[in-house]
């Protein structure tokens, strides 16, 4: 890929983390290349954000369904030089796995696993090749211990951070960064499209979480947990068994739900 000037990628841009990502690289006079399913939310956006001397380009796509074939594909065509990717995109569902719909489970792998993954693989080597760039891959709080009733999100998210630290020790010489961002509950329509209870409590605005993803970011740290309460319970998590970190999480898990019924 060739260009003057690079991109930032930012998946699930349209709203929520993903929005304030790009509010927050516009802010600072970054190229973005914005990529959702809504093609009307990510246009309204770009209105917001679009200023002298930056350039925006929306993309919009569906990640379920070969959209990170499609964005690759459209990055080649335009000549388009990715220096960050922020893998933003995901989906969850809440309630007993069994109860589940399978399809829904199945979206769930594509967004948060194969399309991070393959877009990931689309742009690193690139990277590489300039001795330069970066990638935050957006995991949660989920990916340190299992969580009942959301069993195969946080499945999904255990292996986004497992694959980041790898990859960042692949590439660490080589100029790119490889950073896991895992933020806790954040006020989003996460619950909402879920059907999940939301932690009842104030959480953090989305903005708060990308401050502390991007300080981290510069700091190539190689990975963020945001708030300290969150640093201080997965450090406590950590001296359980996994089989005991489990029943803890359903129990808490029931309750909210129980809360917000």
């Amino acid at each position: 890929m060739s260009g003057s000037a690079g991109f930032a990628l930012v998946t699930g841009a349209s709203r929520g983390i993903g929005a304030a990502f790009a509010m927050a690289l516009a802010a600072e006079g970054r190229n973005l290349l914005l990529t959702a399913r809504s093609a009307d939310d990510l246009a309204a956006l770009r209105a917001r954000l679009l200023r002298p001397g930056i350039a925006i380009h929306c993309l919009p796509e569906d990640l379920r369904s070969h959209g990170a074939t499609r964005l690759l594909d459209e990055i080649e065509r335009r000549g388009w030089e990715v220096d960050l990717l922020v893998n933003n995109a995901g989906l969850g569902s809440g309630g007993e796995f069994t109860n589940l719909d399978l399809e829904r489970e199945h979206e769930i792998l594509k967004v948060n696993v194969a399309a991070l993954v393959e877009l990931t693989h689309g742009c690193a080597p690139a990277m590489r090749a300039r001795g330069r760039g970066a990638i935050l891959n957006v995991a949660s709080t989920a990916s340190f211990q299992p969580v009942p009733y959301l069993a195969t999100y946080a499945a999904s998210k255990a292996f986004v951070l497992s694959f980041s630290l790898a990859l960042r020790e692949e590439m660490r010489r080589d100029g790119v960064h490889v950073m896991a961002l895992c933020p806790g509950p954040t006020r989003t329509d996460f619950f909402r499209v879920a059907g999940v209870a939301p932690r009842p409590g104030p959480m953090p605005a989305p903005e708060e979480v990308v401050a502390e993803g991007l300080r981290g970011l510069r700091r190539r740290r190689a990975v963020v947990i945001c708030g300290a309460g969150n640093r201080v319970m997965i450090a406590a998590e950590r001296l359980l068994p996994r089989t005991l970190q489990a029943r803890v999480v359903a129990a808490m898990m029931r309750s909210w739900r129980k809360a917000g019924e």
